[in-house]
């Protein structure tokens, strides 16, 4: 049996949107050939991630270990660095036919030097320089064009596999469980997240919608404070039915929690993706930085409401010089009737409400609500990267205006492609 080794050595949400690579990769070959895929996370997410995928052999390495003032020379610190000497013998010592590093982290690129160069695809090293496969160096000049782009993280991620597991196959088709309404009260960037004032009122609609009796509060200890905050914006009869369990479930109590609830309220998180793995309905809210055409839940039967104005999406990295002009719209009233179910309510200028789907590439925000100022030429584009990846040859809307901008002499020049066979995409449909 053929080895295959995916390295995913980010956080939570990106270790779940890898999901349709490993679906992927496990597939049989042209021969018949199944492969035994291996997952190398950081340790924290090893133990979650043999939960979540459990066909997958994991192995963890320690990739973002908190900060030791001591150096190198703190135990701490040198016991890390023996841990993952014992994990890079290791993975030498298997002989993986295929190595797909999703990383372009030093720490990545130094997975990469364990294996023969021509088995690893994606992020790599070449004589001492890091290096891109052609579909990533690709996809990197994508970001010149966020508004118009609509590829899902998930579906980028997959596309580095010569074959493709059915994106509809990925995750079950959202329903509720049960459990009531959870909401995520924030996520690791504060500016992408709803303050409790905006959220508590919002979520209060959504309880009415749904005729749910139990809201769960779901965050870190650290967010324990918020916690608070939200519960003062409630009604007191409400408020009683809330269950704060910020900073009080484990990585397997926060799955079991997720599991069973109605819906998630949430921004752009790893309990997002978590809810669309599992099958529970998100509704999400997509500000700053946080693009639902790049990392929006996957799967169908989910909602993001997402900021739609002119500075939207921003750069994480950089400072707001708007004053968070793409909150002010979800603190609009409209807003609270849209969560309470009106048919009759517009969203406020500035958001679109989308809803999930899957097509021929892979999922797909459509709107419903509101008007998407780039929904043309997002479609162009979508048409466009499907063509490329031959998983729906025919000609694209704009193809040649959209191959002039993204490709470059060099992709054709130097042959590029070869290092991925020159052949396109294979969609498995059952």
């Amino acid at each position: 049996m053929k080895r295959v080794l995916v390295v995913q050595l980010a956080r939570l949400g990106d270790l779940i949107q890898t999901k349709r690579l490993l679906l992927s990769v496990a597939l049989a070959d042209a021969d018949g050939d199944a492969c035994e895929v291996h997952l190398l996370t950081d340790a924290s997410l090893s133990s979650l991630a043999r939960l979540l995928f459990p066909g997958v052999v994991c192995h963890g390495l320690s990739a973002h270990g908190p900060a030791v003032p001591g150096g190198t020379d703190d135990p701490a610190a040198l016991s890390r660095v023996f841990a993952n000497r014992t994990v890079f013998a290791e993975l030498s010592g298997l002989d993986f036919a295929r190595v797909y590093l999703l990383n372009h982290s030093g720490l990545a690129r130094a997975v990469s030097a364990l294996f023969p160069p021509e088995t690893v695809r994606g992020h790599f090293q070449a004589s001492g320089q890091p290096q891109k496969d052609p579909w990533p160096a690709l996809a990197f000049r994508f970001a010149a064009a966020r508004r118009e782009a609509g590829l899902n993280l998930a579906d980028f991620w997959a596309a580095f596999a010569p074959r493709l597991v059915s994106p509809d196959s990925v995750n079950p088709v959202a329903a509720p469980k049960g459990g009531g309404l959870g909401v995520v009260l924030a996520g690791r960037e504060a500016r992408r997240s709803l303050p409790p004032e905006v959220l508590a009122p919002l979520a209060a609609a959504a309880v009415s919608r749904h005729a749910v009796r139990r809201i769960a509060l779901l965050g870190t200890a650290a967010q324990a404070p918020a916690a608070r905050a939200f519960c003062r914006q409630l009604h007191p009869s409400l408020a009683d039915h809330v269950a704060d369990l910020t900073g009080k479930t484990d990585m397997a109590g926060l799955v079991r929690e997720i599991a069973g609830l109605d819906a998630l309220f949430t921004p752009d998180t790893g309990a997002m993706h978590l809810a669309a793995h599992l099958g529970t309905p998100v509704t999400a809210f997509f500000l700053s930085s946080a693009w639902c055409h790049e990392t929006g839940p996957y799967g169908a039967g989910h909602t993001v409401w997402q900021a739609v104005t002119p500075c939207a999406p921003c750069l994480e990295s950089a400072p707001c010089g708007m004053g968070m002009a793409c909150l002010t719209p979800f603190a609009d009233p409209a807003m609270v009737r849209l969560a309470a179910g009106s048919g009759k309510a517009a969203p406020p200028a500035g958001i679109v409400g989308f809803r999930t789907e899957t097509d021929a590439l892979g999922v797909v925000c459509r709107p419903f609500a509101g008007e998407d100022p780039t929904a043309e030429a997002r479609a162009a584009f979508r048409a466009f990267v499907a063509e490329h990846l031959g998983v729906m040859p025919g000609g694209s809307p704009g193809g040649p205006a959209l191959g002039d901008r993204f490709y470059l002499e060099t992709d054709w020049m130097l042959d590029r492609f070869s290092r991925l066979g020159g052949k396109p995409q294979e969609m498995e449909t059952t």
